[in-house]
């Protein structure tokens, strides 16, 4: 078995001021988003529509941010401890003690697209599918974040299994690197299958069911290996909140696929 190597969280340390591997992690996503984006121009029907620049990518991404921190934050508080934050509710903005939430993240870049689709006059769904697959590579850099933290580990693992790794914190017995399989699962694995799928110009809204559907089966699987919350455990039928979570998204995205089958081809509204 493994040992997770002791990696110092701060990268860069200037008098004061440090520079932490997660932080960094964030610069890369954003960087990787902005990369992808100006690719994702290339791509129909954005490609030689005349409505479509590199200055909406940046608007999307400066907006996708607001939406993520305070999506992550408020998502967190509702989804994992209700019931502290409501008796501690000034508590909610130390979002530096750490808890945040992928879901609630994405419910706050789904308001940001919405806010974008209508001061600039697009269809939602257009929006929705140009962002869709330029997100899963940020996806990857959080977990290597995570990786890198010792955070986030995953369950307890057979001793025979060759990667099985001992986290500072988390006792003796070898883990799961839920990290890595995330990284893997919904970082590389589902960027790849998005953007492939999304080259071939496929019917407005249909990348953004299949990111939906995609990553919420991927989480689901994942979830298996992660440690559940230590004060929540898993729930009913034995499931973590992550995989309650992952619930609605993936029955959201078969019915948006389905309905996006019905629309005329190349329709954003």
């Amino acid at each position: 078995m493994l040992i997770h190597p002791l990696i110092d969280p701060v990268a860069l340390q200037i008098g004061p001021v440090a520079v932490r591997w997660y932080g960094l992690t964030y610069l890369v996503a954003f960087g990787l988003f902005m990369a992808l984006g100006a690719r994702r121009l290339r791509h129909a029907p954005y490609a030689h529509s005349g409505r479509w620049t590199f200055q909406d990518v940046e608007d999307i991404l400066f907006l996708g941010v607001l939406g993520v921190v305070l999506g992550g934050r408020l998502g967190y508080c509702l989804f994992y401890n209700p019931a502290y934050y409501a008796a501690h509710p000034l508590e909610i903005l130390y979002a530096w003690r750490g808890g945040m939430s992928f879901h609630g993240g994405m419910l706050g870049v789904i308001a940001a697209m919405a806010w974008f689709a209508y001061d600039r006059q697009r269809g939602f769904w257009e929006v929705a599918d140009f962002v869709a697959p330029c997100v899963p590579t940020g996806l990857a850099s959080g977990r290597i974040g995570n990786f890198i933290n010792g955070e986030l580990w995953g369950r307890v693992a057979d001793p025979s299994l060759p990667w099985g790794m001992v986290f500072r914190g988390a006792g003796d017995a070898p883990r799961h690197p839920s990290q890595i399989y995330q990284f893997l699962l919904e970082g590389l694995l589902l960027f790849a299958i998005l953007w492939l799928y999304a080259r071939t110009g496929p019917r407005t809204g249909r990348v953004a069911a299949l990111f939906l559907a995609g990553y919420g089966v991927l989480r689901f699987v994942v979830e298996f290996f992660r440690e559940p919350d230590a004060h929540l455990g898993l729930l009913q039928m034995g499931l973590s909140m992550g995989q309650w979570l992952c619930v609605p998204m993936v029955a959201l995205g078969l019915a948006l696929w389905l309905w996006a089958g019905r629309k005329a081809p190349g329709d954003g509204a």
